[in-house]
């Protein structure tokens, strides 16, 4: 080729460039509004509030989030699960922006307007099928002192609908750019449809497709959803507990980790030519990987207790990490050790925010 006559150095920004563009990382999901605020005892004692929980708004939150924002100073961010996977993978990318996709449902309300803003600011390219049905899914996070108070209304976030936003041409068309599909298993109890359609895609182009078992209730009511999509799975994520919970139900007759990482990694699989990534958090405790007839297991950033401020993000960040080196195509090692490094900055802030800038080399 002409170019060898060249002494041409490329800088990492133009490899970058080169190598993987805007929309290569597609998330697909549950969106919710982040609203942070520090608030006192008596709005905790008025809403039945224990000071370190996580919960689902029932009818007596109704007038929680509009009180919260009239009453305290708060914080807006994007959320829920997947969009906040998204949001850290693009955050470790830097640039180019855009580089990940984000679909889910949203209300066409003022707060659907600012999680619009926000996932804008942290340059996720959020295509939001918006309805006037239900109000925008939220996320209040009643903070005293080190405690949060978590009370979640998914609202719009249940009514995405293939039909309406996933098949339309325009939309379609962001799906197939992508190379690598995460979708955390909180989405089966909302559109197991449109994870199917995604999921076939990914198998039949031999692309990535990556999913998350989310929460012990999913391994447990929806794993007839679950095991539907399992096929599909090249990269399972889950944590020790739903990794339990999700062993017992497929009847693997252990409760081991790594032997639950390898029972996973052997379920039927529908594209042949890659072997399933199985991953598994343990908190503090090593993660563990199985691939093939192999088990690996990668140690934890250390992080002294003084320091953690919050871990509800630190799952969310560690798959967002390992996207962010997936996407670019490293090695799994590499892509752990940026799981590792994301979940350790997220754990150290509240919420799942981050700096400016990531230091990961």
């Amino acid at each position: 080729m002409r170019l060898k006559r060249f002494n041409v150095q490329m800088t990492p920004q133009i490899c970058l460039s080169l190598c993987f563009s805007a929309n290569s990382l597609f998330g697909m999901g549950n969106p919710l509004l982040d609203i942070c605020a520090v608030v006192d005892k008596d709005f905790l004692d008025k809403y039945s509030l224990k000071p370190n929980d996580q919960i689902l708004a029932e009818a007596k939150h109704k007038e929680l989030f509009e009180e919260l924002v009239k009453k305290f100073k708060v914080e807006y961010h994007a959320g829920g699960a997947t969009q906040n996977s998204i949001k850290i993978a693009q955050w470790m990318i830097q640039e180019p922006h855009k580089v990940g996709t984000f679909f889910g449902c949203i209300g066409k309300d003022k707060f659907g307007e600012i999680l619009k803003e926000k996932a804008e600011e942290v340059h996720v390219d959020a295509h939001y099928y918006e309805q006037d049905e239900e109000p925008t899914g939220t996320c209040a996070a009643c903070i005293t002192g080190d405690n949060r108070s978590l009370v979640a209304n998914l609202a719009a976030a249940n009514c995405y609908k293939k039909d309406k936003h996933l098949d339309l041409e325009e939309n379609w068309k962001l799906v197939e750019k992508a190379k690598v599909y995460y979708i955390a298993g909180f989405f089966l109890t909302v559109s197991l449809e449109s994870i199917l359609k995604v999921a076939k895609h990914a198998s039949e182009n031999n692309k990535l497709f990556c999913m998350n078992l989310s929460a012990p209730f999913i391994c447990q009511f929806f794993k007839d959803n679950l095991m539907q999509v399992m096929p599909y799975v090249d990269v399972l994520f889950g944590n020790e507990t739903e990794a339990t919970a999700f062993a017992k139900e497929q009847d693997f007759d252990t409760k081991d980790i790594k032997e639950i990482a390898r029972k996973a990694q052997a379920l039927p699989k529908d594209n042949k030519k890659r072997q399933r990534v199985v991953v598994i958090t343990q908190g503090k405790d090593e993660t563990v990987m199985a691939l093939s007839d192999k088990i690996e297991t990668f140690p934890v950033v250390k992080t002294d207790p003084k320091y953690i401020v919050d871990t509800n993000g630190a799952g969310d960040a560690f798959v967002g990490g390992f996207l962010s080196e997936l996407v670019q195509e490293k090695p799994l090692d590499q892509c752990v050790k940026a799981a590792h490094y994301a979940a350790n900055v997220i754990i150290q802030r509240a919420g799942c925010s981050f700096p400016e800038k990531p230091d990961f080399k």
